[in-house]
């Protein structure tokens, strides 16, 4: 079972099939921000967002939340 994050429907882009893992919701990062930042300033959401929501493990069906990156940052990020 794919678990949910609530509030966030409009940020949904897909799901994640993984090999002998449960799939998994996978939202964009900054359009739950944007959703965020319609009640509190940027910086507020950014930190709400990263505490209570990415932050939040609720086991193997815990949503992703996707950062997009050029393959430049890819690279960058896996040390190659």
């Amino acid at each position: 079972m794919m678990l949910l994050a609530d509030g966030f429907e409009e940020a949904v882009i897909g799901y994640i099939d993984r090999m002998n893992e449960p799939r998994v919701v996978v939202y964009d990062r900054e359009k739950c921000i944007d959703i965020l930042s319609k009640d509190m300033d940027r910086d507020e959401a950014e930190e709400y967002f990263e505490y209570n929501v990415a932050g939040s493990y609720m086991g193997a069906e815990t949503p992703a939340y996707l950062h997009k990156a050029s393959i430049e940052t890819i690279h960058e990020l896996a040390g190659a």
